[in-house]
């Protein structure tokens, strides 16, 4: 568990605004935070769950409730909330589905909170960074984004438009006083990941994820991939061509 004194940056004080936070790996980042000093404001559909999260956590907190695919709400939730030291992108939705039985509905979703939601919160706290000239973006993409997986449709492309995105933004504020990370995990254990009728090697509870993605939000670092080891393969599979990746990777 993250304890105060492990901390590199000084918290106290700060306002994040975590969203995606009423369950699983956003709520322990919440958790996290708090225990850390952060004023937290926490953010997402459920509001019973949110109004519980507030009530637990240790430090200064709140709530907004927002829905991320409906651009109007998120520039509101933003301007109630604001000034913000930092935002934390952690919604995210899931259904394993393959090429052969596409469903336009699931795949609209993922598209629209995996991937959309995010551009969407990100355009409504920037320009506030960029006139004050100091921010902290946080972005949480998947070990799926790096490369097309079977049975991934809708879910491996928005993860993957949502890694391009903190990589272009990198790319534009890497000399400015606005921090942009990134942070791709593989499984961890949750209500998305239980859809899952396969193997998911090294998955890790909220718990020890949350405690990955906080480590790195005290580095000055743009991107972690965690586990370290599995990551690898995803790294790695960049590289193959294409007649093996699939050979490997494809449907059998």
């Amino acid at each position: 568990m993250f304890t105060p004194e492990n901390d590199v940056k000084n918290w106290s004080g700060k306002r994040y605004w975590l969203v995606g936070a009423s369950e699983g790996l956003g709520r322990e980042v919440a958790f996290c935070l708090s225990r850390a000093g952060a004023e937290v404001i926490v953010s997402a559909r459920s509001e019973d769950r949110l109004k519980a999260l507030v009530e637990e956590l240790p430090g200064k907190a709140s709530y907004v409730t927002v829905d991320v695919t409906d651009r109007a709400a998120v520039e509101a939730a933003a301007q109630q909330i604001g000034d913000i030291d930092g935002v934390v992108y952690l919604a995210g939705v899931y259904w394993p589905m393959k090429a052969q039985d596409w469903d336009n509905e699931k795949a609209d979703m993922m598209g629209e909170v995996n991937f959309l939601g995010a551009s969407r919160v990100v355009g409504a706290v920037i320009k506030d960074m960029v006139a004050k000239n100091v921010g902290h973006i946080v972005l949480v993409g998947s070990l799926s984004g790096f490369r097309g997986l079977p049975g991934a449709i809708g879910y491996c492309s928005s993860k993957a438009g949502m890694m391009s995105l903190a990589e272009s933004m990198q790319a534009d504020l890497r000399t400015s006083p606005i921090d942009v990370q990134l942070i791709n995990p593989g499984f961890i254990k949750t209500r998305l990941t239980e859809k899952n009728d396969f193997n998911m090697p090294f998955i890790m509870s909220p718990e020890e994820a949350a405690k990955e993605v906080f480590d790195h939000m005290n580095t000055d670092t743009f991107k972690k991939s965690f586990p370290m080891v599995f990551s690898w393969v995803f790294r790695l599979s960049q590289f193959m061509p294409d007649w093996m990746y699939y050979r490997l990777f494809g449907a059998k």
